[in-house]
């Protein structure tokens, strides 16, 4: 009898943390990615970090699509010794911007004014890419490509659900065990 009771008490414990997991998201998921620059020519040769995290609940996975402040985008880039972020770039709030072909990351698209550039082509700033110019005040038009930029996905944020379906599972085994003792 009281194993019967154990396994109805641990049968319910797992339907429930398994509910809390499998439900849908109240809000959208937040993807991190790193990216390293490897600046090969110029007057600052050398590797240098950032990472940047958005939200993807607006992404479609169809065609080409941007990403930017109003979508949670957060840049941190270390360049020579200087932490930048979002709102160092030249166009805050437009920009910078994250950019997407049929949900594939092409990269950002990031102006530091009198410093860099990070995108596809200094002629079409709006389009994030894998490029890495060295820029005379903000004018595009002054740009040297001087390096490359590459980018690794890093552990998607838990939801809050999954979360709590975890604590909740959690709780039940110590419940459990406890009441074994």
């Amino acid at each position: 009898m009281k194993l019967a009771r154990s396994f109805g008490v641990a049968t319910v414990a797992v339907a429930i943390s398994v509910a809390a997991v499998g439900a849908k998201p109240t809000q959208a998921a937040l993807v991190n990615y790193g990216f390293t620059v490897d600046a090969t020519s110029g007057d600052n040769p050398g590797q240098y970090y950032g990472s940047f995290q958005y939200e993807d609940s607006t992404l479609t996975g169809i065609g080409e699509e941007t990403l930017g402040i109003s979508n949670g985008l957060s840049i941190s880039f270390d360049y020579l010794g200087t932490q930048y972020t979002e709102t160092s770039d030249f166009d805050y709030p437009l920009s910078p911007v994250v950019s997407f072909t049929n949900g594939n990351l092409l990269g950002l698209s990031y102006l530091v004014e009198d410093q860099f550039f990070i995108g596809d082509n200094a002629g079409n700033p709006n389009r994030g890419g894998t490029k890495f110019f060295s820029i005379l005040s903000a004018d595009l038009l002054s740009a040297t490509e001087v390096g490359t930029v590459s980018y690794s996905k890093g552990q998607p944020v838990p939801e809050p659900m999954t979360l709590s379906g975890i604590a909740i599972a959690g709780m039940m085994g110590l419940w459990l065990k406890r009441k074994k003792k």
